[in-house]
């Protein structure tokens, strides 16, 4: 779980591509955007009307002030606050999302593959 912006939250006068930047989204994990209710709001968008801080009335807001956005798809995915001119204002975030990984394989099976690798010492 990835709380958008760390401590200052989901709020203006924030660079959130400087937060996302160097973390690893991957399906399963889960986005918290948490602001002053009633101040913000949470839109998934396109890239388009990301891009151009487009707000349509079928982009259904999240307003609960602690919104729980889950990752269940991979590829890339943009939010903005739709309020006033929040978006214009930096109130965005673009983040790519990875398929879920692997599950890592057990201790047993890495030591023989590394024995068959000549990686330990007998």
């Amino acid at each position: 779980m990835f709380m958008v912006g760390g401590d200052s939250g989901w709020t203006l006068n924030f660079d959130y591509q400087a937060w996302a930047a160097g973390k690893e989204f991957v399906v399963g994990d889960a986005l918290v955007f948490k602001y002053p209710m009633g101040h913000h709001d949470v839109r998934k968008v396109n890239g388009t009307d990301f891009q151009y801080c487009t707000v349509l009335s079928h982009q259904g807001a999240l307003t609960s002030g602690y919104d729980v956005v889950e990752l269940t798809t991979p590829g890339r995915k943009w939010y903005i606050c739709g309020v006033s001119d929040h978006c214009v204002l930096g109130m965005r975030l673009v983040i790519d999302v990875l398929p879920s990984s692997a599950p890592s394989p057990s201790p047993w099976s890495s030591y023989k593959a590394a024995r068959r690798l000549g990686g330990l010492m007998a």
